[in-house]
């Protein structure tokens, strides 16, 4: 199983920044739309992600000013990046020596995706509880 299968179950919108943002803005837009992360783009292309982690880190280092801060300036950069024909395993292990929790897809230079640690984590539960049921008919039947 590919990201592109995620992809293709989970959608392809993603809710990104630009890298002129004020982080201010992207803190309540993370708040709203209950998510942990964004991708920042700067001339079309994905230039860094920009995180709670990231936010939090900031907030604790350089104080309330850096709400008032270009994203650029916070983000995680340069970013990560996957493409859609990458198996989901490879995936989470580049998350887990990354220590990441989000990942941009991207095809061509352009971003067509975004996926979480979550999304990879519900579709492997979801292909083993599928590959379980089929086991389980198979004894029943055979």
């Amino acid at each position: 199983m590919t990201i592109a299968t995620i992809l293709g179950g989970k959608g392809h919108d993603v809710i990104s920044v630009s890298a002129g943002t004020r982080v201010a803005e992207v803190v309540a837009l993370i708040a709203t739309k209950r998510i942990g992360a964004v991708p920042v783009i700067d001339d079309g292309g994905v230039a860094g992600i920009l995180s709670e982690r990231d936010i939090i880190y900031h907030l604790q280092t350089d104080g309330a000013a850096m709400l008032d801060w270009p994203v650029e300036k916070v983000m995680t950069a340069p970013a990560i990046t996957i493409e859609g024909s990458m198996p989901i395993l490879h995936a989470l292990s580049l998350m887990t020596k990354r220590r990441i929790r989000h990942l941009p897809v991207v095809e061509n230079g352009q971003l067509v995706g975004f996926v979480s640690i979550g999304d990879l984590v519900k579709a492997r539960i979801d292909r083993i509880e599928a590959e379980a049921t089929a086991m389980r008919d198979y004894i029943q039947n055979a």
